[in-house]
């Protein structure tokens, strides 16, 4: 896979168009992995001009921040930031919704002003400028519900973009009763994705899952790694997943093209 780095592009004296922020989880889960090679397919084949950082990029700080670690946060921040800046990089893409937000929302305070937008948005531009095309393929048809990240949705209002590329795929888009502005989250925002449960009646991957499942949809999409886990490990509970696949938008793209 043709995937440059920031400081190779830099020693041969070349700016990319973006920067592709790939996350931790896109970096080291093993399902997120899945989306970011989906993911630099799609670039490679609308021939983006792109890098990442590689070794250079840690963890945006989100976790830490949520979890009350300011001091951390900060600490993370400000390398990423240093890093960036002397890159001179202006714009960035990310499959994270938990990065997108960080970045464009509480990286300028600390001195790092960027034109960040979620991959969804990145894809759907490449959409309007002609240099992508989506047909439907092997998921015309097929009947599939959204759920929307609460950090790409509710926090920053992003709601039409995923739904647009999915209808791109001539699907049939069936919404659940908690979406958009009312969504549901899935239960891993604020770094609960990484300690156990509290005390309670449900898990709320399990809730979000019944609402899923109440549509009986084919496909989950959804267009951030955590929710892609949690709702998978719902699907799992509910020992649906011979029936229901969890996917992040742009591996349906990547499929439906047989890239």
């Amino acid at each position: 896979m043709n995937v440059p780095t920031m400081a190779e592009m830099t020693a041969q004296g070349k700016q990319p168009e973006v920067l592709f922020w790939v996350g931790c989880a896109g970096s080291f889960d093993d399902r997120a992995k899945k989306v970011t090679k989906a993911f630099v397919q799609i670039l490679n084949r609308a021939k983006v001009d792109f890098a990442v950082l590689g070794t250079e990029e840690t963890c945006t700080g989100d976790p830490a921040k949520r979890s009350g670690n300011e001091f951390l946060f900060q600490m993370q921040a400000m390398t990423n930031i240093e890093v960036l800046n002397a890159y001179e990089v202006k714009k960035i893409v990310t499959a994270c919704p938990h990065c997108f937000n960080t970045i464009k929302n509480e990286y300028p305070e600390l001195g790092g002003s960027y034109e960040v937008m979620h991959h969804t948005q990145f894809l759907k531009s490449l959409l309007s400028e002609g240099r992508l095309t989506i047909e439907g393929g092997q998921y015309k048809g097929k009947k599939i519900t959204f759920h929307d990240p609460c950090y790409l949705g509710r926090a920053n209002e992003v709601y039409e973009a995923p739904r647009d590329l999915i209808q791109k795929l001539e699907v049939e888009l069936v919404e659940m009763k908690r979406c958009k502005s009312n969504g549901l989250c899935c239960g891993a925002g604020g770094a609960q994705m990484f300690k156990d449960a509290e005390k309670g009646n449900q898990e709320i991957n399990l809730l979000r899952t019944e609402e899923a499942l109440q549509i009986q949809p084919e496909i989950i999409a959804t267009g951030c790694p955590f929710c892609k886990t949690m709702l998978t490990d719902g699907v799992k509970n509910k020992e649906k997943e011979g029936s229901v696949e969890v996917m992040d938008i742009v591996e349906m793209i990547a499929n439906a093209q047989d890239l």
